[in-house]
């Protein structure tokens, strides 16, 4: 990933830039009515805010952008568009008028800005550092990405601040069961606490075994498996620092590996 930098760039007005297939009609907007024809309705060209059609078709005429100008649609993500230019990679994340993206050579990082600055109207470009609550950290020696302030966030809202610590997210003689005879807990509460941790492994992928067994019992909570749960928030309150460190370094390949044989 040596030299490997990633910008956000907000698109303005997205959902005006989408064109609409079907026939969509609309009342004369107050202010805006055409008196001579005060009776009539307007229809759209192009997409409007408030439409459930608006952000289909702003990603579609994205994605047709983006295909015409050689970069890949992802497999697995849809909203994630790659391009090669022999050995130099560019990478562009879509997420509704937020886009990121980041490149090997910082020419392919200039040529996607001039063709998107060509084709809509962009509102601001920098370098990235905060997303979606996740925070990105960019040094020469590489990028680190962690949840701190989203972390603290999840402690005070579950009123785990001035709780214990602990230094597992999971005891080792812990077994979790449906528990059938255990006491209920309220449900909007766990299934709560269970999101909010979940959207925290996006960064913290050493809990993400135990959240996900926590949620397997969303349907049918006891009180076990608040303990449970409540048990990782006392882990977070110890690690709020803990995040993802991408070397400047390291290949840009992804290993796994795995106990199976």
């Amino acid at each position: 990933m040596s030299g490997f930098k990633l910008f956000q760039m907000d698109v303005k007005s997205v959902f005006l830039n989408g064109y609409i297939n079907e026939e969509v009609y609309v009342d004369q907007p107050p202010v805006f009515e055409d008196h001579q024809y005060i009776n009539h309705v307007f229809k759209l060209k192009k997409a409007l805010y408030g439409l459930k059609q608006a952000p289909r078709q702003w990603y579609e005429r994205l994605s047709n952008f983006l295909l015409s100008q050689g970069y890949e649609r992802g497999m697995i993500d849809n909203t994630l568009f790659i391009k090669k230019s022999n050995s130099e990679i560019i990478v562009v994340q879509i997420y509704v008028d937020g886009i990121i993206f980041g490149a090997t050579q910082d020419s392919l990082c200039e040529e996607f800005v001039a063709a998107m600055k060509g084709e809509f109207e962009i509102s601001m470009m920098r370098e990235l550092s905060f997303f979606l609550r996740l925070q990105v950290k960019q040094t020469k020696d590489g990028i680190f990405l962690c949840q701190s302030k989203y972390c603290k966030e999840i402690l005070k809202k579950f009123e785990m601040e001035s709780g214990k610590e602990a230094n597992t997210h999971m005891p080792s003689s812990c077994y979790m069961d449906a528990d059938v005879a255990g006491k209920g807990v309220d449900q909007t509460k766990y299934r709560g606490l269970i999101g909010s941790l979940l959207y925290l492994t996006t960064s913290r992928p050493d809990i993400m075994f135990v959240v996900c067994l926590c949620a397997r019992y969303q349907a049918n909570r006891k009180e076990s498996h608040f303990k449970a749960a409540k048990r990782i928030l006392k882990y977070l309150k110890g690690t709020t620092n803990v995040g993802l460190w991408y070397p400047s370094h390291s290949p840009i390949h992804l290993i796994g590996y795995s106990d199976c044989i």
